[in-house]
């Protein structure tokens, strides 16, 4: 399949409608029926305000954090179009990249996306 890799960069700090900002892009994808999404965190990084986000041993609250999601066109439209109408800014990178599953699952048919 032909679709996105679309990853969000956020910090840990950041929340929305009472959530930490990774944990509702993760839920909004499962509320929207997409197809899946990671969220991961980092140890450090640097965003376009120069300003170092890191993940220190007493205080998290500031750590990098992306939630990354694989959609198809359709998918991805739906998403940016809620997104848009939220009251948050969000930085993101979108890619084109060809998805799929390879293989069967154990003891059973081939995996149908």
């Amino acid at each position: 399949m032909k679709g996105f890799l679309v990853i969000f960069f956020t910090q840990q700090n950041r929340r929305h409608h009472g959530k930490m900002l990774g944990d509702w892009l993760v839920d909004l994808a499962k509320e929207m029926g997409l197809r899946g999404a990671t969220l991961a965190t980092g140890i450090e990084g640097f965003g376009h305000s120069g300003k170092l986000h890191s993940a220190h041993f007493f205080e998290l609250a500031d750590q990098p954090t992306e939630v990354r999601l694989v959609l198809t066109e359709e998918e991805s439209i739906r998403l940016f179009e809620r997104l848009e109408g939220e009251e948050i800014a969000l930085f993101y990178t979108k890619t084109a990249v060809e998805f799929g599953v390879i293989g069967k699952l154990a003891g059973g048919p081939p995996h149908q996306p």
